[in-house]
């Protein structure tokens, strides 16, 4: 009985070291920030495709990383970005989530932001579009 006990005790002490591991690594994840992709997520989603010689690719990264850490992700409305390089070096892609349509435009109009733009169709030619989610599978 008292084997019984202790191999009780044991694996109940097991299971709390693994919350309390699975809590602090959790505790720095702010899964509010965290893209998520949502038939019922109410956001608008900018997919914006890049074209770019390939020489150009990292510099035009650079300027996207830039003007989304100082501008755009401080802005009323910004949900989330992601940058995305082709393997072949001639797009970038940028998935972006805007709590509105309106909070979207809101940000094409400001002058930073233009800066922004501006720079990076120096360096590329770009298509944006907005979309909303209708379906998304798992496995």
């Amino acid at each position: 009985m008292t084997l019984i006990y202790i191999r009780g005790f044991l694996i109940a002490t097991q299971i709390c070291l693994i919350k309390a591991k699975l809590k602090a690594i959790m505790s720095n994840i702010d899964i509010k920030h965290i893209t998520q992709i949502s038939e019922d997520k109410q956001v608008i989603t900018l997919i914006n495709v890049f074209t770019v010689e390939p020489q150009n690719q990292e510099r035009l990264i650079k300027i996207l990383e830039q003007a989304t850490e100082e501008v755009m992700r401080h802005l009323p409305g910004f949900v989330s970005a992601n940058i995305h390089r082709s393997l072949d070096g001639a797009r970038v892609v940028n998935y972006a989530q805007w709590k509105t349509k309106e909070a979207f435009e809101h940000m094409l109009q400001n002058s930073v932001a233009q800066k922004h733009m501006n720079e990076a169709l120096s360096v590329s030619n770009a298509e944006p579009h907005l979309y909303q989610v209708v379906s998304v599978y798992n496995r």
